[in-house]
């Protein structure tokens, strides 16, 4: 089921919220650029100081500029940090530096040349002349010594979904106006303002913050990672959402067990509430969830943000440790001990789209014990033949499309008319601006972080040069060892097939945002050939539909695993508690290819 990126359905956002009107900013930024063949701000230089009042220690860090015209912020985006969070790959102009030690009320100085990256300019020195709203801050890092041996630079979010433009510990300046041209020189910058916790911290914790307040349906829960804990050489936490049924809390209800379904996919910020339950019933799924007609489940969303992405994709992993043993052993086994969850395989489903598409299949194929069967939708490369566009395996650079006169810029989103909306360089270029070593909390660096082995330097072995786009082929190599889930259902089905045929569905647009269809269909391709027993798995297309499309309700997917659930039921276990009274589609209950009308 669908997580924020449901919202492309109806229109299409980035992967996780695309700021209005940043596109229109740029283009007009990038039109004066070129109109000024020799911009005369040569000169120009900002040096940012952190203020010894705001209490933070020396640490190591990145330091970033960012500039703005007016005209580029709203009320709902006020500040120039406000524009860049999400609006991945196009935002207002913003320059990165990495600082071995920052020490406040010492002044860290970006000017142009290699050490100072910047997107969608390259360098300070393609800013226009004119008047800027500018703006200076400062990620924190935290040196980590990890038990595999290794120390990493990384910050830790905490209750902010991986947003280092508004996570807690970082310090920003109060923005300013500035005249950049030939004569401005240096510009100081003063970063006084501390970002503030997003909830309360419990005594004595760090990382994960807090649980947001509790409601009659929605409650929290978070606990200590021991394995987490171990591999970071500091506590790390994990959360989730619960979702507790209707009639829940009654006595007459007091003997009924219910059925998991555990929603993957993005962190929650603000307090998460799962499928967007609201108590006041505003909607058409939180009328549904409390009428008499529905399934009865106990729907659980994880929260497992970490240094590289709001989410961990829930696996175990060279470079974020064993987030699959986490949450799988952990933190769900905590989840049945405090609520009347079945607590047993059949009982259990995963569910979920986009990074929560490719969890939930993920999940099922390296934890077929635990799960009864995954509803993936429009789900991250299942085959990385097709990482979105590149062929991780065959093509020599992930930015360009090589022929014999020319190279054509690789494009990495689009809307479902075909019309490109940003490219691989463009996207990778954000990213590389944000963070060196694949710290940017972005899409591209999260997936070489999860599926990719430990680099010599501790941090994630680059699938490709972030500056030039050329593929390391034999980092692919291991990606497909290791993480390609067609290749691993393909070399262990003699073991997976018995518990996993027939559990495997997924739907997905044949016009996906991000290109994600041809995994799909490479992952059908490649598992259709197995037997023995067969895999009737189910793969559901919608015509013509973008990134965010499912074919039917979440009502109505809850209603078909409620079926699917009550058929997998021991002998003579009771299912009148949670099954409700609804016939599932038709649509849901066929293996194999169904190609429909996505409208």
């Amino acid at each position: 089921m669908a997580d924020r990126a449901r919202e492309t359905a109806a229109g299409g956002v980035t992967r996780r919220a695309m700021v209005t009107g940043s596109i229109a900013a740029v283009a007009g930024l990038a039109g004066a650029t070129t109109a000024q063949a020799e911009p005369d701000s040569r000169s120009v230089a900002f040096a940012l100081t952190v203020a010894g009042g705001t209490g933070l220690k020396p640490t190591a860090g990145r330091a970033f500029v960012i500039i703005a015209r007016q005209s580029d912020l709203s009320p709902n985006a006020p500040e120039p940090r406000d524009n860049l969070q999400g609006s991945e790959p196009i935002s207002v102009p913003f320059f990165g530096m990495d600082v071995a030690m920052m020490r406040p009320d010492t002044p860290m100085v970006l000017r142009s040349g290699d050490s100072v990256v910047g997107a969608p300019l390259a360098a300070l020195t393609d800013i226009p002349p004119g008047d800027y709203v500018v703006q200076g801050f400062f990620n924190t890092y935290e040196t980590n010594r990890r038990s595999d041996g290794s120390v990493v630079q990384v910050h830790w979010p905490s209750g902010d979904g991986g947003d280092i433009w508004h996570s807690p510990g970082n310090v920003y300046s109060t923005p300013r106006t500035v005249r950049i041209d030939s004569r401005t020189g240096t510009v100081g910058l003063t970063l006084d303002k501390v970002i503030g916790p997003v909830d309360p911290i419990p005594p004595g914790g760090t990382g994960q913050q807090g649980n947001p307040a509790e409601s009659k349906h929605v409650k929290r829960m978070k606990i200590r990672s021991e394995l987490l804990s171990r591999f970071w050489g500091r506590d790390v936490y994990l959360g989730a959402d619960i979702l507790l049924p209707e009639g829940y809390d009654l006595p007459a209800n007091q003997h009924v067990r219910y059925p998991m379904e555990l929603e993957v996919g993005h962190y929650a910020e603000g307090g998460g509430r799962p499928h967007g339950f609201d108590e006041s019933l505003g909607d058409d799924f939180s009328r549904w969830w409390v009428s008499a007609d529905a399934a009865r489940f106990i729907s659980v969303q994880v929260r497992s943000e970490n240094p590289f992405y709001d989410d961990s994709y829930n696996v175990n992993s060279a470079n974020l440790g064993p987030y699959g043993d986490a949450i799988n052993t952990e933190l769900v086994p905590a989840i049945d001990r405090r609520f009347r969850t079945i607590g047993q395989r059949w009982g259990r489903t995963v569910t979920g789209g986009s990074t929560g598409g490719w969890i939930a299949a993920a999940t099922l194929v390296l934890y077929p014990d635990l799960y009864a069967g995954a509803w993936a939708g429009y789900p991250d490369p299942l085959d990385f033949r097709a990482h979105q566009l590149v062929n991780v395996y065959s093509d020599a650079n992930a930015y360009v499309i090589d022929n014999p006169w020319e190279v054509v810029p690789r494009p990495s989103a689009r809307h479902n008319t075909g019309d490109t909306w940003w490219t691989m360089a463009q996207e990778n270029a954000y990213e590389r601006a944000c963070a060196s070593r694949g710290r940017s909390q972005g899409q591209w660096d999260i997936w070489q972080a999860v599926f990719g082995p430990q680099g010599k330097d501790g941090y994630p072995s680059p699938i490709w040069d972030k500056r030039t786009g050329a593929v390391d082929h034999a980092v692919a190599a291991y990606w497909q060892a290791h993480s390609e889930l067609s290749t691993i259902v393909t070399a262990r089905w003699a073991t997976l097939g018995p518990k996993i045929a027939g559990r495997l569905h997924v739907y997905v647009g044949t016009e996906d945002t991000y290109f994600l269809n041809n995994g799909v269909q490479l992952f059908e391709q490649k598992t259709d050939q197995l037997t023995s027993p067969k895999p009737d798995f189910q793969f559901i297309y919608g015509v013509g539909q973008p990134h965010g499309w499912q074919p039917v309700s979440d009502q109505e997917i809850f209603t078909t695993m409620a079926d699917f659930l009550a058929r997998l039921a021991p002998g003579g276990t009771d299912t009148s508690g949670w099954r409700g009274h609804e016939q599932p589609p038709a649509l849901m209950l066929k293996p194999g290819r169904q190609v429909v009308d996505g409208s």
